[in-house]
């Protein structure tokens, strides 16, 4: 058995050399020649559909992300942010009752409103970005 195979791998050893062999004549003879058009096979998944996917989805499930609320946002001079104290106001770019971006790893994902549970803020989630509406705003 091992005799096979030593003598299948000397026979792809000399067909390795033979077609690089094939290709160095080939290049040597002309100069200046158009590449053929090359053709290539249909490739077939081969991963066994959804349990293949299922696999590959388990890969990424255990990576963590961070998930943060917004309620809005500002821009103000270094002077400005410097003469911030207890007590100072700072004007968001929402109105009272906008609901809240839901940002994953600082991409948008969702909208929400607050709720307190237990005495614990938490968010309702009120419209979730598609994912081809992401893909949109990336470009």
């Amino acid at each position: 058995m091992s005799d096979e195979i030593d003598n299948q791998d000397a026979g792809a050893v000399d067909d390795w050399a033979a077609a690089m062999a094939e290709q160095a004549d080939a290049e040597s003879d002309t100069a200046v020649a158009e590449a053929p058009a090359a053709e290539f096979e249909h490739l077939e998944d081969t991963s066994g559909g959804p349990a293949g996917d299922e696999a590959n989805l388990d890969v990424i499930l255990d990576i963590p992300v961070t998930i943060s609320m917004e309620i809005g946002r500002t821009q103000i001079s270094i002077r400005n942010l410097l003469q911030l104290n207890q007590g100072s106001v700072v004007e968001l770019d929402r109105l009272a009752g906008e609901p809240m971006d839901v940002l994953v790893n600082g991409t948008l994902v969702a909208h929400g409103e607050v709720v307190v549970v237990n005495e614990k803020f938490g968010i309702r989630l009120t419209d979730v970005i598609s994912p081809a509406e992401r893909v949109k705003k990336l470009k």
